[in-house]
């Protein structure tokens, strides 16, 4: 039987990351949860997960530094990190981009298209 492919939820508001995280695990992930930046940079080097969504505007360490120090690592670079944030502007996708994530996603957002990003980056990466 295959390996649950284990997800980190970095969103630090609790209806969304409920939300989310509920979805997720009925669609057969393994979900962890983190409800800041501190949280979610303890639970990346514990759990090491297979795929990372990640909001920027999170309470002490912002979404932009999460992702700088993920992708600065050696073995943590190559983790697939989702963006999924209010902050829309071009500059903050660009932002984003260059800082090395995957894929940007903005609030309000569509689950179904979320899943659906995941599930392609999830795969990819599986190969």
């Amino acid at each position: 039987m295959e390996k649950k492919k284990k997800i980190l939820l970095i969103e630090d508001d609790p209806d969304t990351l409920v939300y989310i995280s509920k979805i997720l695990k009925r669609e057969g992930y393994e979900v962890e949860e983190a409800e800041n930046g501190e949280e979610g940079l303890k639970k990346f080097r514990e759990t090491k997960p297979d795929l990372v969504v990640l909001d920027i505007m999170l309470p002490g360490i912002d979404g932009w530094e999460v992702l700088k120090r993920i992708k600065s690592g050696l073995r943590s670079r190559k983790t697939p990190v989702v963006m999924l944030t209010a902050k829309d502007t071009d500059m903050d996708k660009l932002k984003g981009y260059e800082f090395g994530a995957d894929f940007y996603i903005t609030k309000p957002f569509n689950m179904e298209k979320l899943l659906l990003i995941i599930r392609n980056i999830i795969s990819e990466h599986s190969k």
